[in-house]
Formats: C-alpha cells, structure tokens, sequence
C-alpha cells in the first residue's frame, strides 16, 4: 500500500510492526470492499498526504474525517479537491474565513496543494470511502493508523500548530503533547456548525503569529 517514497519521507514511522500489521489488515479490508464497492480516493492518491510532504518538513497539522464520497472529489488531502470540481461546503466556508482572516478574495478552485508545500499536512484520520456512503470505512482500521501517526509528529517534533475542528478531530487532542505543540480547536467548517464558531475564530492569522514567534515562515493560505 506504502511505497517507497512514503516511507522514506516518515521514517521510521513505518518501521514500527504494529503500523505494518495495521496497514496489512486495512489492504485486506479494502480488497475484500473494492471488489463490490467505488472506493474513494482512487488507490494512487490514498497516500498522498504522506507522499507531497514529509515529516521532518511538516509545521501545521488540519485533520479531516474521512474523504469525500463523490465522484472526482477526494484527492487525498482533506478537505481539498482537484482544481475543476466545484467546491464542498466546508470548503467554502475554510475560504470565507481566510477571506475574513486576511481580507483576500476567495479562490476559484478548491485544490489545496500550494499549503502542503508550504508544510500544512491535510490528514483525514479515515482515508478512505465507499462511493455516497459517508463514514462507511471508519471502523476498518484507518483510524488506529491515524492515531499512531498523530502521536508519532507529537513525539518527534515540535513546534507544530494542530487545528482540530469538530468533535472527532478535538478528540485527537489527547494524542498530542501540548507542552510541545500549540492546538487549536473550534467547531468543523461544516453548514451545520460554521456560524457557531468556526467563522471568526481566527485559526489561520493564529498559527502564523505562532510560527512567526518561533522563527519560521508563515503560511500563504490565500489561494488568489
């Protein structure tokens, strides 16, 4: 499932057996689902968060759900989609708040792959779906993965900034040394919730006053 890319980029992350035991059962899962079910993303880009951005280069951590579960939209970053298909809802509000934020305009596409390049791992904690089948994959493995990844950045770095939105990401936060890393919780982006607190709370000027304050880059998160 991992090539070798991947490991390189979050040795030795996948070193560690438990990890490789989880990974074996998830494939096996996925075999056994792939074979009467779409599945999303497509295999190619299930890693992708792992394999556009190392561990050593990562600064800033956003934790999705899971992908997707429309045809062409999950790319393997959460939250994003490939340049072309129109924009999710949470999506455009993550827009209007930068927009607040930094006072740009919102962009045109929802393709969020110039902030991994700037170090902001877009980590869903379940990497995968069935096609219009929402949360169909979260209790298939992804989310022991996921855990053992979070705490690995937690232990073997510091100075990073996790933004956890929602109640399943604000549960992470018992992963995360916060003597360490600074985290920043607020209701998700959802329509459901981003007028209760996620619009106006100022996470992206936030994180980079504190990556500022410890002398690294801040990150660009206009699009436009």
């Amino acid at each position: 499932m991992v090539d070798n890319v991947i490991k390189a980029n979050w040795f030795p992350f996948f070193e560690d057996q438990e990890v490789l035991k989880t990974l074996e059962a998830i494939a096996c899962r996925l075999e056994v689902d792939e074979s009467e079910f779409q599945v999303f993303p497509p295999s190619a880009n299930r890693f992708k968060a792992l394999f556009e951005l190392s561990a050593e280069n990562v600064k800033v951590v956003i934790l999705g759900q899971d992908p997707y579960h429309g045809a062409g939209q999950a790319n393997g970053l959460a939250f994003s989609v490939p340049d072309g298909i129109r924009q999710p809802p949470s999506l455009r509000n993550i827009f209007k708040e930068i927009s607040r934020d930094f006072g740009c305009k919102p962009p045109a596409h929802g393709d969020l792959m110039p902030w991994v390049r700037q170090g902001v791992l877009l980590l869903n904690t379940v990497m995968t779906v069935r096609s219009g089948q929402p949360g169909s994959h979260k209790n298939i493995g992804w989310q022991l993965f996921t855990d053992s990844l979070i705490k690995f950045l937690s232990d073997t770095s510091s100075g990073l900034v996790f933004l956890l939105w929602g109640l399943p990401a604000q549960a992470k936060k018992s992963l995360i040394d916060v003597e360490k890393h600074h985290v920043l919780t607020t209701v998700h982006p959802s329509p459901l919730s981003a007028y209760r607190g996620f619009i106006g709370c100022g996470h992206f000027s936030e994180t980079n006053r504190y990556l500022n304050s410890r002398g690294q880059k801040e990150i660009n998160w206009c699009l436009t």
